[in-house]
């Protein structure tokens, strides 16, 4: 059966010592530790550039304008010009983001080409992302640039830990196991009998209701984990937590 206690409980425990983050190496920079923070940075924004292109997209730049845009502020915050002005005491990845992208469009856009701003270095492949085909399903109607960078932020975060999870159990030859489970993640839904989930899966009715709790468990777990790389605090977690419910939830 996947995750077994003992790997569930070793999962928290290294948790609970993992203290250095991708964001607090960033957010400590120094001459001497320089490329370990770049590094870090540059995984960072791999994850999350798409909340950054749409928050651009929103305010009413075109697709091509956006695409610049958002390859130019890449560029200039992975050459370490906007890392002074992350705030230690605010450090969480969402909000130094969103404060400089705002800073960025409203200042670089009319003084600088994209040749200039991206220095010829490609930061993102746009042929592989297909921004503007995801923009375009995105129901932006009522959204601010900032409300709308914020609800894809969480959601690119809850995508990348399932994503997770489903690679575990696809590791462990359990993936039409998770998949079967995957609807009954966050809560069982209306209706549901244990009972025919079990006999669908050749499973014991006890053993899918454990398979769940872990399942759930582990969600927790990586959900945190992930959180954990894009705040400098560990004591911010549970704050983020909450935003990101309230965010997914409006």
């Amino acid at each position: 059966m996947p995750l077994s206690d003992s790997e569930s409980q070793a999962s928290s425990e290294e948790f609970r010592v993992f203290n250095t983050t991708h964001w607090s190496v960033v957010l400590r920079a120094t001459n001497s530790n320089a490329k370990d923070s770049a590094a870090a940075l540059q995984q960072l924004c791999s994850t999350y550039w798409y909340p950054l292109y749409a928050y651009v997209r929103r305010r009413g730049y075109s697709h091509e304008d956006a695409e610049d845009l958002t390859q130019g502020f890449f560029s200039v915050i992975l050459a370490k010009n906007y890392l002074e002005r992350a705030d230690q005491n605010r450090g969480r990845f969402r909000t130094f983001l969103l404060r400089s992208i705002e800073n960025f469009v409203c200042n670089e856009w009319d003084r600088a080409s994209a040749k200039k701003r991206g220095g010829g270095q490609e930061i993102i492949s746009w042929e592989e992302q297909d921004a503007e085909g995801r923009y375009l399903n995105e129901p932006v109607e009522s959204l601010t640039p900032e409300r709308i960078f914020e609800k894809l932020w969480a959601s690119t975060l809850l995508g990348m830990v399932l994503r997770k999870l489903r690679e575990e159990f696809t590791i462990g030859g359990h993936v039409e196991l998770f998949e079967a489970l995957k609807p009954h993640l966050w809560s069982d839904e209306p209706g549901l009998r244990y009972a025919d989930l079990a006999a669908r899966l050749g499973m014991t009715v006890v053993a899918v209701k454990v398979t769940v709790h872990r399942l759930r468990h582990r969600y927790r777990n990586l959900l945190r984990e992930e959180i954990a790389h894009t705040v400098a605090n560990s004591d911010e977690i549970d704050d983020e937590i909450r935003h990101l419910i309230s965010v997914m939830s409006d």
